[in-house]
């Protein structure tokens, strides 16, 4: 039967009452999952595959937990590992895991999955990015199903640091040929759906090990999406829930004044390098490399860059890392003094060569405003698009077929790649290599950090690539949701602590 108007609206005004009366945590539970917006898409769901940083983002502390992890101060936090000892000599940790803890698909993880996952990390087949996080690694037993073992060949001060990135993650040994597509972790996560070219669907396991840190989220949907514009215009709209990391830059600060959206400027690790290619000429020689650098104004670049947001570096460091020195001072501007130095090392006419820029807005535009820079000391520079992180990966990450690049290294505490063999930028220095050597073995704190300023200076003053600057981290997200991080000392959307307060 119909209802009558007058009845209707007694209805209509009955149901907007019981809702005013429901509890707010009856409202909360009504908004429980969330869209996530990022500008690149992961190649693949294994961190300890493959480098790209889009993988943490999505992965990382959702999917995937390890041993130990970084929180949202960059401080190293138990997890896996509820505990450890460390001998005196600094060469054996014994972890105490976590006792009940099972992966998505069911399989338990105990000390000899642990044992599989650094075996698998360390093993002379492995592919893991940070492959030389392992190398000190000698042996490692599992003692007993809740005691794991690592004996080192060497002290390593970095390693509950390094176990608790990405990259060092515990994997379950029947899925980890296929966690590239089928991702399976110990996380609260796991993945309900990816629609390549869209999105990755998370939900929440009910089953999860770690009952004190259970998600609010019942789910989370991570959506890729390119252009600025449209990052704006998604946000506006609610489309999309939070951007951790808003792509442009120039439209930030009209989204400042809007009551309904919440926007942070925190810090991250994201360090802007123009790496050359050490390799050949004229880049072989340190002359033309500190001419490029005194050829570029810092805050100019950052402001037609980045709307005047981020901070310039002299070095591969990031300001909020521990032992930062503030080199920018090396090599200051001084586009007259980069002309005399080209000339003395033979380039008085200047010279040409490509940058390979890949297709992010920060690159781009980057890579223009160096051309701009070079054209003042007769310098050509024409620009490369290049696809990442596919392409990219290819011809400058492996084959090394490059003059020039720039990319946002977004790994913390990452300065000693300068001293891989076989990095992109075919720099090769014994008095860095010792500097990192002896930072990375150093147990006493002050002695690291010493190293790490002696490896800061060598690479201000040699220059193998052109230190820009540290991005920002550019946060805008629905003033309703909460826990997100502000700032990022590693790259990470964790969304454990996050939940709607409306």
């Amino acid at each position: 039967m119909p209802i009558r108007p007058v009845a209707g609206l007694r209805v209509l005004a009955a149901l907007v009452m019981a809702l005013a009366a429901l509890p707010d945590a009856a409202l909360a539970q009504a908004r429980d999952t969330a869209t996530i917006g990022m500008a690149i898409e992961p190649a693949g769901l294994d961190p300890t595959a493959a480098a790209p940083v889009a993988i943490g983002q999505v992965t990382w502390q959702n999917i995937y937990e390890g041993l130990t992890r970084i929180d949202r101060d960059g401080d190293v936090q138990p997890q896996l590992a509820r505990a450890w000892t460390i001998s005196e000599d600094g060469l054996t940790y014994v972890f105490t895991l976590e006792p009940d803890v099972s992966f998505s698909n069911g399989a338990a993880f105990t000390a000899e999955t642990a044992k599989f996952a650094l075996d698998r990390a360390r093993g002379e087949s492995s592919t893991n990015p940070q492959k030389q996080f392992f190398a000190t690694i000698e042996t490692v037993e599992a003692t007993d199903p809740q005691t794991l073992t690592v004996t080192l060949s060497q002290p390593t001060g970095n390693l509950l640091y390094w176990l608790a990135w990405p990259a060092a993650v515990m994997v379950e040994p029947g899925s980890a040929a296929t966690n590239n597509v089928r991702p399976v972790g110990t996380g609260p996560f796991a993945l309900a759906e990816w629609r390549q070219g869209d999105r990755i669907e998370l939900r929440r396991r009910e089953d999860y090990w770690n009952a004190d840190d259970v998600p609010a989220l019942a789910g989370a949907t991570f959506r890729f999406v390119a252009d600025p514009q449209a990052q704006a215009a998604a946000i506006r709209s609610g489309d999309i829930d939070a951007f951790p990391e808003f792509g442009a830059p120039e439209l930030y600060a009209t989204l400042e004044g809007e009551a309904d959206l919440a926007t942070v400027v925190g810090s991250t690790e994201l360090k802007v390098v123009a790496g050359m290619n050490g390799r050949k000429p004229p880049f072989d020689d340190p002359r033309v490399r500190r001419a490029l650098m005194m050829a570029v104004d810092r805050e100019t670049l950052i402001q037609g860059v980045y709307a005047g947001y981020g901070e310039p570096i002299g070095s591969h460091y990031a300001p909020n890392d521990p032992g930062y020195v503030d080199l920018t001072g090396t090599y200051a501007y001084d586009p007259v003094a980069a002309r005399q130095l080209l000339a003395e090392a033979g380039y008085p006419d200047g010279f040409a060569l490509t940058i390979k820029a890949p297709q992010m807005a920060y690159a781009s535009r980057s890579a223009e405003v160096l051309q701009a820079f070079f054209a003042d000391i007769g310098v050509t520079l024409q620009i490369v698009p290049t696809e990442f992180p596919a392409r990219w990966v290819d011809e400058v990450f492996t084959r090394h077929d490059f003059d020039m690049t720039i990319v946002a290294h977004a790994e913390p505490l990452d300065i000693g790649i300068y001293a891989r063999p076989d990095y992109y930028f075919g720099y090769a220095n014994p008095a860095f290599d010792a500097a990192i050597v002896a930072a990375e073995t150093a147990t006493d704190p002050a002695e690291r950090i010493a190293r790490y300023g002696e490896a800061q200076r060598i690479l201000a003053d040699e220059v193998p690539a052109l230190y820009l600057f540290v991005m920002p981290k550019l946060g805008v997200w629905n003033a309703a949701l909460t826990g997100l991080w502000e700032n990022e000392p590693i790259p990470s959307n964790d969304l454990t602590d996050v939940a709607w307060t409306d």
